[in-house]
């Protein structure tokens, strides 16, 4: 966890990253989760047994704005061709001693709700709420674990979707990106 200083100093060289004007001070109750601040690049592979197997690129960013929650903003390209694939944006929201919630957006007409846990350099999380836009493909339920182990970022996506129980879809691993 990063102390309250170093955060201010942190926040001082990334101001997009701690987006409120005059804001460098972490809210306390995010203090836990300060280990995800920063942007990060890296690769994964997807799969699931309704699609073809795929391999992509991925920038995350963890941002803060002073409040009690953590601004998260992804988006992924195709490894080969570098099409745009998938996006999702949203709130990592601190709820008490090692709870957090997840609150996101897809463009892709998919809303998800997450509760979970943070432990040490640790987050899991899984949906409660599922919101489907008419247009959207069915998805019924998800489960995500991410874990940090200094400048590496390393994640896991399960998912229940188009009548199949969960099962295995996502794996990524992605770098801090240089202070600058």
């Amino acid at each position: 966890m990063r102390e309250a200083a170093s955060v201010a100093a942190w926040c001082d060289r990334r101001p997009l990253l701690c987006d409120t004007p005059g804001v460098s001070t972490l809210h306390p109750a995010v203090a836990p989760l300060s280990f995800l601040l920063g942007s990060w690049k890296g690769t994964g592979r997807g799969t699931y047994p309704t699609i073809d197997d795929f391999a992509y690129r991925e920038w995350v960013t963890f941002r803060h704005t002073g409040k009690p929650f953590l601004v998260y903003e992804q988006r992924t390209a195709d490894l080969t061709s570098g099409a745009p694939m998938h996006a999702e944006t949203g709130y990592l929201r601190a709820v008490g001693a090692g709870r957090v919630e997840l609150v996101l957006a897809q463009p892709s007409g998919i809303t998800e709700v997450h509760e979970g846990t943070v432990e040490g350099q640790r987050v899991r999380l899984a949906t409660t709420e599922v919101g489907v836009a008419p247009t959207a493909k069915r998805v019924d339920a998800l489960e995500r674990d991410l874990s940090v182990d200094g400048d590496v970022l390393r994640y896991e996506v399960r998912m229940a979707a188009m009548g199949l129980p969960m099962t295995h879809h996502l794996a990524a691993e992605l770098h801090r990106e240089a202070e600058g």
